[in-house]
C-alpha cells in the first residue's frame, strides 16, 4: 500500500513528493533561461494535487523562497529604483485583494491577465509609459492584487520589467526582487485569512531545494546565452502564455 501522507504531508505519497521537487527544479531552469513562465508552469503541475485554498498560498511560499535565491545570485543586477515603489503598491494590492479573496471568478482574472500580457508583449511602449516610480507602484498593486486570486502573475510583471531592464541579468535579478515584495505581502494576507500550511513544511523544504538547484543550473545557462536569443525566446513564450490564459479564462466562463 502506497503511503498517502509521506513525511506527514496530507494526501501526498513519496512519488508525488519527489516528483514535485523535480518539477520545482525543472521549472526554475525554465524561469532563469526565459525570464518568465516558471512559476506558472509549477502552478499548473501543483494544481493536479492540491485544492485552490491550499494551492495558492503553498505556491506563493515556494515561489517566495525561490525568488530570494534568484535575487541573492544576481543581486548586483537588480534595478533598485523599482523596488520601493513596487513594494508600496504591493502592500495596497494585498490588503485590497485579501478583502475579496473568494468573491471574484478566477477565470475572469486569468482572461484579463492574458489580454494584458499580449498587449504589453506586442506594444512594448505601453509598458514603458510614464515615470518609472509611478509605473512600478501601479504594477506592484496590480501584480499583488491579482496574485491573491491566481498566484502566478510573474508573466505580467515580466512584460513591464523587460522595458526597464537593459540586460537579461537585470531582468532576472529585478524579477526576483520584485516578486519577493509581492509574495511577502500575499503571505501576510493569507496569514490574516487564517490559512495555515505547517503540515506542508517538509514538501516546501524539498521543493525549494529543487528550485535552488534549478536556479543554479539556469543561471549557468543564462550567462552563456546571447541577449537577442533571450529576448526572442522571452517574447514567444509570453505570447503563448497570454493565449493560454485567454483560453483557460474563456473555458472557465463556459464560452467553449
Amino acid at each position: 500500500m502506497i503511503e498517502t501522507a509521506f513525511l506527514g504531508v496530507p494526501g501526498i505519497n513519496a512519488w508525488i513528493f519527489f516528483g514535485l521537487s523535480v518539477a520545482a527544479c525543472c521549472t526554475s531552469i525554465v524561469a532563469m533561461v526565459t525570464g518568465t513562465a516558471g512559476g506558472l508552469l509549477l502552478l499548473a503541475i501543483m494544481a493536479f494535487f492540491f485544492d485552490p485554498t491550499t494551492l495558492l498560498p503553498l505556491h506563493t511560499i515556494i515561489m517566495l523562497l525561490t525568488s530570494v535565491h534568484v535575487a541573492v545570485l544576481f543581486w548586483r543586477h537588480i534595478l533598485k529604483q523599482t523596488v520601493i515603489p513596487f513594494l508600496g503598491g504591493s502592500v495596497v494590492g494585498a490588503a485590497l485583494g485579501a478583502q475579496i479573496f473568494i468573491a471574484l471568478p478566477a477565470a475572469i482574472l486569468q482572461g484579463i491577465i492574458g489580454i494584458f500580457i499580449l498587449i504589453l508583449t506586442w506594444l512594448p511602449k505601453i509598458a514603458t509609459a510614464g515615470g518609472e516610480t509611478k509605473r512600478f507602484a501601479v504594477v506592484g498593486f496590480a501584480i499583488t492584487f491579482l496574485g491573491i486570486f491566481v498566484s502566478a502573475t510573474g508573466s505580467l510583471l515580466a512584460s513591464f520589467i523587460v522595458g526597464a531592464a537593459p540586460t537579461r541579468q537585470n531582468h532576472v535579478a529585478t524579477m526576483g526582487a520584485l516578486m519577493i515584495c509581492s509574495h511577502v505581502t500575499k503571505i501576510v494576507a493569507f496569514g490574516i485569512l487564517g490559512i495555515a500550511l505547517s503540515a506542508y513544511v517538509p514538501l516546501i523544504i524539498s521543493m525549494v531545494a529543487g528550485a535552488a538547484l534549478g536556479n543554479w543550473i539556469g543561471g549557468k545557462m543564462l550567462n552563456r546565452m546571447q541577449e537577442q536569443v533571450f529576448r526572442t525566446i522571452f517574447k514567444i513564450l509570453l505570447t503563448l502564455l497570454g493565449l493560454r490564459l485567454l483560453w483557460v479564462g474563456a473555458t472557465g466562463l463556459g464560452w467553449f
